[in-house]
């Protein structure tokens, strides 16, 4: 077809787009090598997007193509476009893992199931495109992108964004400044501009009419070199404007040429015609059943297309199929109001209620004017259907649609308030505003208030803004009453947790207000006695009543957790709350045990976020006992969530500690700036434990004063998660600048705390604090009684700087060679785990003592990228192919991609070498 609309006896070549056409043929060589990857086009109307991937397709020999056109009208049915796209695979379902089966099934409407989140269903996605291109290289080909609708493009994004080795190639054209393009942000993104001014004049040569070389310059530089828009001028005008005998128009009607020459083109064709070009461009072009049995209802006939084929409108080959895809956008816009409801009317009538009941329930929608409740309460039910597939967007969107129709006030508001539920629980936290803004004052009664705060302020957490939320929580609860008890303890578990995240920076209220009451509702007659909701009590007693009167409540709630207790089904920010608890407690065993089996939980149910959480949780587990590869694995496993949701967060102000260990200063000070600037919105305790990093990464550099100055800011805050963390640290800094006052002060705290812990970290840590301000037997007894018992847990770097402080002892008492065995010891743990800064003071200490030690160098373990290195870590605990694949997203071939290039770099034949090469256990002879 040709871009004028007439079909030429042969189509002209594709005239310049050389790198666009350069990146095309990349991706399809890359997909033929077994590969995969992914091209996103975008630009404005016209610019060649879709003239691209009819290049791309015609060179995809030996390829299956698969293209996919998104439709303006059906941007709000959830899954519809991932649904079309893989209809040809769906047969294919039966060779998916059980969970991904049940899940895309679900979410595709197939099967009843519970609410998919967005990962498994990417991931489903992912898995059943690269098990048909395994069977033959595949390329999908997505035009009009800005309309599909957000859980579809969720989908497709995160399915493009994981092409590795699956013989799969996506390219994506999307119109510029519409629709959620920051979906496809991450991925190679071509910017199409307007054809270079000789190019522009080469396209324009090609056309059947003859152009004036001075017209064509007018042309080329009022168009822009718009493909489309050249052409379409160049047929509007008369034949003497294009030879230059008559004037052309001053200016050129390039604004909206092409909406305008496309609608002219419509009001030229007889009204059947244009009734029925309506009717396609309402439809989804691959639902022909439903779009002829409305056409039926409508009396239009199929020979309606005449008209619009010959006008260049359809094209020949596809009748249904119009020539651009802007044509259909524009045929839709530039159709009356009265002329649409008609359409979408005839189509709710050929959609079958059952079936179909959800495009069924929309179209209604689009039909109906002012109060409908039957419409209403279509749309409600659709809505239903929605979130039992984890649609949450398309949810909101039937729920907000639903509101529309409805007459009473009350239910109006309620129904606007469920899809502000439902915008936060798809993560879009702007137009859950947005709904309860259209509730306004139709929001009446304490429950609902009370419900309207309580999504206010969770949208407030999803921007990271925390200091405003624990007081509008308070406020709720205030609203609320002695309504519903139960309610009220979660909305001060909810402000508790945020105001410990807070800290001094909470705004309205304070830590120890929330804390009372929190302590305060816990006695209500009617709250049932939990482990969660007992850590969340030992928490409230912890800053509102002190450290004696919180510790046993919380190694109680410990206790219960790990005795059963429901920690499966906790909410997401718990992970949180649970380091904090067992930070507090110094319980190592506990804290690594239910962090585990929250994370196992998260996967299983696929909850992202609640995942992306626990990950960090257990990344601090990891570098607490030396596993510094492995907590790096978690946290490139949290990023690789934060880019697939959206979900804020990501990057070096999670790895404060790894940061601080490892040496990496430049790094470690840009973090703490970061966290320094994010104070402003409430984060006061991630300045804390910055200032906790640093202290760690002073002391690795003997800068003793230093450390003192971030030490002490923690001390006098004496925050939950690291306020008694920090105590060793003061006491040795203070010990060797001598700050007397700060030492006494430290281990004071440290003496009335670790005995109510109890724990062999306690102490062990209390051991050692007394060790480092005793002296002569008394100081060497403290100091071996601190090094075992930090060995009765996995706590290796605790024991490693138990052990260099020791040697330290032992070398200022002239002991050289009892201070070499712990010197040597401390060295070698270090230089295992990577802490640079801590080996390198352990092997100085060394030399102090006589005996030579080469400095660390870097080992062939770290040449590996973050994705190798997180695979690696993974195959050296003995999970499978597939199991990495199910908790990394991705596929079981990019696995086994990731791992051969591991074996290359490691200079290894079998995944049974890795533990050895990469410095981590072997699990199969449990060393």
């Amino acid at each position: 077809m040709g871009w004028n609309g007439v079909q030429p006896a042969s189509e002209p070549p594709m005239v310049g787009r050389h790198a666009e056409r350069q990146a095309i043929g990349r991706l399809l060589d890359t997909v033929r090598d077994g590969l995969g990857g992914a091209l996103v086009l975008t630009g404005e109307p016209g610019i060649g997007k879709t003239r691209l991937l009819e290049y791309a397709a015609a060179r995809a020999a030996e390829l299956r193509v698969v293209r996919l056109t998104a439709v303006e009208p059906e941007t709000g049915l959830g899954f519809g476009a991932l649904y079309r796209l893989l209809r040809p695979f769906l047969n294919r379902t039966g060779r998916l893992p059980g969970p991904q089966r049940a899940v895309l099934e679900a979410a595709l409407g197939l099967v009843p199931g519970p609410p998919a989140d967005r990962c498994p269903v990417g991931l489903a996605t992912l898995t059943l495109l690269s098990e048909a291109a395994a069977e033959q290289p595949l390329l999908i080909l997505l035009d009009d992108a800005q309309w599909l609708d957000r859980e579809s493009a969720e989908a497709l994004a995160f399915t493009a964004r994981r092409l590795h080795a699956d013989s799969l190639g996506l390219i994506i054209a999307v119109r510029a400044g519409l629709g959620d393009n920051g979906l496809f942000a991450a991925l190679g993104v071509h910017s199409v501009t307007g054809l270079p001014e000789p190019e522009a004049r080469a396209l324009l040569a090609a056309g059947t009419r003859r152009v004036d070389p001075a017209v064509a310059d007018r042309i080329v530089a009022g168009t822009g070199g718009n493909p489309l828009a050249l052409l379409e001028l160049a047929d509007t005008l008369a034949a003497e404007q294009l030879s230059g005998v008559a004037p052309l128009p001053d200016p050129l009607p390039v604004g909206r040429l092409l909406e305008g020459h496309f609608r002219r083109l419509v009001r030229a064709v007889p009204p059947e015609t244009a009734a029925l070009l309506l009717l396609l461009a309402a439809a989804p072009s691959d639902d022909s059943g439903t779009m002829w049995r409305a056409a039926g209802r409508l009396g239009l006939s199929a020979r309606a297309v005449e008209p619009a084929v010959a006008a260049g409108i359809l094209d020949p080959d596809t009748p249904s199929g119009f020539r651009h895809p802007l044509i259909r956008s524009t045929v839709y816009a530039a159709a009356e109001p009265g002329e649409r409801r008609r359409t979408h009317a005839a189509l709710a009538a050929a959609c079958d209620p059952v079936a179909d009941a959800d495009r069924r329930a929309w179209h209604r929608a689009e039909a109906a004017e002012g109060v409908d409740d039957g419409v209403a309460d279509d749309l409600e039910a659709a809505s239903e259907r929605a979130r039992s597939r984890g649609g949450y967007s398309q949810q909101a969107l039937f729920l907000s649609r639903a509101a529309d129709f409805t007459g009473d006030p009350d239910r109006r508001a309620e129904r606007l308030l469920d899809a502000a539920q439902a915008h936060l629980t798809s993560g879009d936290a702007p137009a859950a505003g947005a709904a309860m803004e259209r509730a306004g004052a139709d929001i009446r009664g304490p429950v609902m208030r009370t419900r309207e705060l309580r999504m206010r302020a969770t949208a407030q957490m999803f921007q990271l803004a925390v200091a405003d939320i624990p007081a509008m929580l308070m406020d709720a609860v205030t609203r609320l009453g002695a309504q519903d008890p139960r309610l009220t303890w979660e909305l001060l578990c909810e402000a508790l947790h945020a105001a410990l995240v807070a800290h001094d920076t909470v705004r309205g209220t304070s830590l120890t207000e929330v804390g009372a009451a929190v302590v305060a509702a816990r006695h209500a007659p009617d709250s049932a006695v939990r482990g969660r909701d007992l850590l969340m009590e030992g928490l409230a007693r912890r800053v509102a009543e002190g450290y004696e009167r919180g510790a046993p409540v919380l190694r109680a709630a410990l206790d219960g957790l790990r005795g059963g207790g429901g920690i499966e089904d906790a909410h997401s920010p718990f992970a949180v709350m649970l380091l904090m608890a067992c930070d507090d407690l110094w319980d190592v065993e506990a804290g690594r045990e239910l962090a585990d089996r929250l994370a196992a939980a998260d996967r299983e149910a696929g909850a992202l976020y609640a995942l992306s959480i626990t990950l960090l949780v257990e990344a601090r587990y990891e570098l607490l006992d030396g596993r510094f590869t492995e907590a790096e694995a978690r946290y490139v496993e949290f990023d690789d969530i934060v880019a697939a949701t959206g979900f804020p967060g990501g990057g070096d102000i999670n790895r404060l500690h790894l940061l601080a260990l490892t040496g990496r200063e430049a790094e470690l000070r840009a973090a703490v700036r970061r966290a320094a600037g994010m104070r402003s919105m409430g984060h006061g305790l991630l300045q804390l434990m910055a200032q906790h990093a640093l202290t760690l990464f002073e002391l690795g550099q003997g800068h003793y004063r230093q450390a003192v100055q971030h030490a002490r800011a923690v001390f006098e805050e004496d925050p939950p998660t690291c306020g008694n963390l920090v105590l060793p640290l003061l006491i040795e800094a203070g010990v060797r600048t001598g700050d007397r006052d700060g030492v006494t002060r430290a281990l004071s705290r440290l003496a009335e705390r670790a005995p109510l812990a109890g724990t062999p970290w306690a102490l062990g840590t209390l051991a050692l604090g007394r060790a480092l301000t005793a002296d002569g037997d008394e100081a060497e007894k403290l100091y071996r009684e601190s090094v075992e018992l930090l060995g009765q847990g996995p706590l290796a770097l605790e024991r490693a700087r138990a052990r260099l402080l020791f040697g330290e002892w032992l070398r200022r008492r002239k002991r050289r060679s009892d201070a070499r065995k712990q010197l040597r010891a401390a060295y070698e743990s270090f230089d295992a785990f990577g802490a640079v800064p801590y080996a390198e003071r352990a092997r100085t200490e060394l030399l102090a003592t006589g005996e030579t030690a080469r400095r660390r160098t870097e080992e062939t373990r770290f040449d590996l990228t973050p994705r190798e290195r997180q695979v690696a870590s993974m195959a050296a605990s003995g999970l499978t192919n597939g199991e990495i694949a199910t908790r990394l997203f991705v596929t079981a071939s990019t696995v086994e991609f990731h791992l051969n290039r591991v074996f290359g770099k490691l200079g290894i034949a079998s995944r049974k070498q890795i533990p050895r090469r990469i410095g981590e256990p072997d699990p199969a002879s449990g060393s």
